[in-house]
């Protein structure tokens, strides 16, 4: 688009703000950007409209249709609202609960969104003052609410303010409730569209009620009381960097019987212009200095750190040399699912059905933690919401105990939906006091993670391109990524690369290396019990994803119960066991449903032959004619082969 074009666009757009629906503040700062020569901040200002995606709102504070402020939080409350009052148009009383952290203008944000809800006839259930988003997730799961938002931009800079929407499991919100938000939420053309006119009513202020009972819960998830009565006197440095962890944080550390915390003074005020740091990200050194400084003035033995919403944690040790070193977020996660697997195993409170999570990006370290302990793992896609989704997925049937993201995110219990740093602290906590207790560090810990497991390196790098030139820029960097990924890295060849938009795998070459076309992902499962993975593989010739899934449940719930992967894969079939035997691919012509049974009885027979017990489970691809139109022979073979290995 020619720049003429564009700002003729932007133009007519910003006119719209000039109406009387839009306050006399807002219609002068449109004035002035349209009489100034210099067009930037009005094509920034209105060049989109600040997407409500599927993690809800983020962008930098101002005027504008691209900008966080009354009217574009309004709009996506209103259309909140809308979603809910359809989704539950048969309950009596729909509720949310309001939250926010401590940046400018999260609190007017928040009595806004309040005020809105309560206009459209929902009871709102409104945090006094700032609170870390994961008490807004538990106090959602704990007053039955229906939804629930957060005003936060999280770590982002002080310019930046956002708006995060829950659904009533306490997880941000996903399929089907995303898009249909999205589309109520694109359906306000206008500020007159929005009720911002409240029912003081239907807002109930909350506070230290929910406080003690979310810290109690939290409280509950400590795996070694004993230990840190030992170690009760452990030097302990914490910063909120000035947000919403010094309301909760410290009084948690001291519940679990912490008596010798030191909080950074200069950090511990409230602000939303963080006076002290270039950004509030626990992630960078520079947002750690003043702590460190302080842990070395007083010798301590930890550094802890929250970003402004208390859901991110960072964290600094002395190494093998007495230097502070920052731990990365991969380092972190894996400090703590290492503590939670050995811990639970060494004081029997280990199930067999207690499974961890973590995401595609973070560490495959983890899994050989434990893939060795016998436990199961479950990798996800990025974002806390598909950690919760595993949570979901397996609730009343397995135990989570703990889950993170190479980004610094934690979660060690299952009553809140959301990474959360007061219970990461805590816990973070009692494992420097575990280590100290036996006469070692954090980082000692972590170099005995290295020697029994292996090793990994890695390194961040943050680039930042800002404004409408900067999406165009990372966009097109992305495409040309994709379009020419790179050959080699550090001069090792590169033998595969997957594309999770795509769902494609291809080698060093650029040819396909696995079908993965139609692939949904439904369900993963290891268990303790058995010494190898087992994968059970349901392939459906069919175009009809939607369709086939509604087939397919049936089919899941009936797997589950033997702890088996479930997978569909579109349109081949494959047979597959461990990887002892070799694996068949076969087309619909090569096989029938008698020379499947033959095989696998065949399978069997080999597995059962070549081992003095059945040490590992057969994973199986099974084609089902079109024409066969009823799941009970498949039922009925699967029967015979759980029979069968129990016998």
């Amino acid at each position: 688009m020619e720049n003429e074009e564009l700002i003729q666009q932007v133009t007519e757009k910003a006119k719209k703000w000039l109406t009387p629906a839009y306050d006399a503040e807002t219609q002068a700062e449109v004035k002035r950007m349209l009489e100034n020569e210099d067009k930037t901040d009005l094509i920034e200002a209105f060049y989109k409209d600040l997407e409500f995606g599927t993690g809800g709102l983020r962008g930098i504070m101002g005027v504008g249709s691209n900008r966080m402020n009354i009217y574009t939080v309004g709009a996506a409350t209103q259309g909140l609202s809308n979603y809910l009052n359809k989704n539950f148009k048969d309950l009596e009383q729909i509720a949310v609960v309001v939250g926010h952290d401590c940046r400018n203008n999260s609190r007017l944000f928040a009595e806004i969104s309040a005020n809105i809800f309560s206009a459209n006839g929902i009871k709102v259930y409104l945090f006094e003052d700032m609170r870390p988003t994961p008490e807004m997730s538990f106090a959602i799961r704990h007053l039955g609410c229906q939804s629930g938002i957060i005003l936060t931009a999280s770590h982002n800079p002080k310019e930046y303010n956002g708006y995060k929407a829950y659904w009533d499991d306490g997880a941000q919100v996903l399929a089907p409730h995303d898009k249909g938000i999205i589309d109520e939420v694109n359906k306000i053309a206008s500020a007159a569209d929005i009720k911002f006119e409240g029912n003081k009513e239907l807002i109930q202020v909350i506070g230290e009620d929910i406080d003690s009972i979310y810290l109690d819960k939290v409280h509950t998830i400590s795996i070694d009381s004993e230990v840190i009565k030992r170690q009760k006197d452990l030097s302990i440095v914490y910063t909120p960097i000035h947000g919403t962890g010094m309301m909760l944080i410290p009084r948690a550390l001291k519940q679990w019987g912490f008596e010798n915390v030191h909080c950074v003074p200069e950090q511990m005020v409230k602000s939303g212009d963080f006076p002290t740091v270039i950004s509030p990200n626990p992630e960078n050194a520079e947002a750690l200095s003043m702590a460190i400084d302080l842990a070395k003035k007083i010798d301590a033995d930890i550094v802890m750190a929250s970003d402004p919403d208390a859901d991110r944690v960072g964290m600094a040790c002395k190494n093998d040399k007495g230097e502070w070193v920052l731990i990365n977020g991969n380092q972190t996660c894996l400090l703590f699912l290492y503590y939670i697997i050995k811990n639970r195993i060494a004081m029997g409170k280990m199930k067999d059905n207690d499974f961890i999570v973590k995401t595609i990006v973070t560490t495959e370290l983890i899994k050989a933690v434990a893939d060795k302990n016998k436990i199961e793992m479950r990798d996800c896609y990025t974002g806390f919401k598909w950690i919760a989704r595993e949570i979901r997925l397996s609730e009343g049937k397995q135990q989570y105990i703990g889950g993170g993201e190479e980004s610094y995110g934690f979660l060690a219990e299952d009553f809140v939906r959301d990474k959360d740093a007061v219970s990461a602290c805590a816990l973070l906590a009692e494992i420097c006091a575990w280590a100290k207790d036996r006469g070692k560090t954090l980082f000692d810990v972590l170099m005995d993670i290295y020697v029994e497991y292996g090793f990994s390196k890695e390194t961040t790098v943050n680039v930042v391109k800002p404004g409408k030139s900067g999406a165009d820029e990372i966009k097109a960097m992305m495409e040309n990524f994709r379009a020419n990924p790179p050959k080699e890295i550090g001069g090792s060849k590169v033998i595969l690369a997957k594309d999770y938009k795509t769902l494609k795998a291809t080698d060093g070459e650029g040819n396909v290396a696995h079908h993965t076309h139609n692939c949904m992902y439904l369900r993963q499962i290891s268990t303790c019990r058995m010494e190898f993975l087992p994968y059970i593989w349901h392939c459906i010739n069919s175009n009809d994803i939607n369709s086939l899934v509604c087939q397919i449940e049936e089919i899941i719930h009936h797997f589950i119960e033997y702890s088996w992967i479930f997978v569909i894969e579109i349109p081949l079939i494959r047979i597959k066991c461990c990887q002892y035997m070799p694996v068949h691919l076969f087309t619909p012509c090569e096989i029938s449903r008698s020379s499947f049974r033959k095989h696998l009885r065949h399978c069997l027979f080999k597995l059962i032959r070549n081992f003095s017990r059945l040490i590992a489970l057969i994973a199986i691809h099974i084609f089902l004619f079109a024409s066969l139109g009823s799941y009970r022979p498949l039922m009925c073979i699967c029967r015979m082969i759980h029979n069968y290995i129990q016998t």
